[in-house]
């Protein structure tokens, strides 16, 4: 197809084009470059090794199944993976929870996070889709901007709080206070709409 641009310097918009049209390599090529940082996103959200493990399965079948659901005019391919990544680990936490996973002993800390159930029947949750367009407006416009930044280079765009630093300009205390804060803010709307739901 595009022969000039080999496929290991392809950006990741190009492998998903290709992913797209079936092409194994151009997956496998993103599951090189991603499976890391996805797994410590379901270390963080998750706390068990084999979930985390789990979680990167479930991302790459999604990416290969659902691949035509990246637009690219909402965002980079980078900020969708991380936002497919965050989706189903929430919704997989929140499954374990139901089961009693975390009564063994592992504190809940307010801090986390909770998310709606079931894994594989839940493939066109978005983190919108969870919370409906004005549910999720409502939540982002209770953040404040140094959270809303903080949310968005750190659960959109994958980026680790040490580098969050360099981009904010601002102290590693202060990025982990405004991703916590925030965690807060969230968890009291999932509260609240589950109270709702019932």
């Amino acid at each position: 197809m595009d022969a000039v641009v080999s496929l290991p310097e392809a950006s990741d918009e190009a492998l998903i084009a290709r992913v797209q049209t079936g092409d194994r390599d151009a997956l496998a090529l993103l599951f090189r470059r991603y499976a890391h940082p996805i797994r410590n996103v379901g270390q963080r959200i998750l706390r068990d090794k084999a979930e985390a493990d789990d979680l990167v399965q479930e991302v790459f079948l999604y990416i290969h199944r659902k691949s035509t659901l990246f637009d690219s005019s909402k965002g980079s391919a980078r900020s969708w993976i991380f936002q497919v990544a965050y989706t189903q680990a929430l919704l997989r936490r929140r499954q374990l929870k139901s089961q009693g996973f975390y009564l063994s002993g592992i504190t809940d800390k307010p801090a986390e996070s909770d998310q709606a159930s079931n894994k594989g029947a839940h493939y066109d949750h978005t983190v919108e889709g969870l919370f409906g367009k004005s549910g999720w407006k409502k939540i982002v416009g209770d953040l404040s901007e140094d959270q809303r930044e903080t949310f968005r280079l750190h659960f959109f765009e994958g980026y680790t709080f040490t580098e969050i630093v360099e981009k904010l300009g601002q102290s590693y205390a202060n990025v982990r206070n405004h991703h916590y804060r925030g965690l807060e803010k969230l968890r009291k709307h999932l509260a609240d709409s589950e109270l709702n739901r019932r």
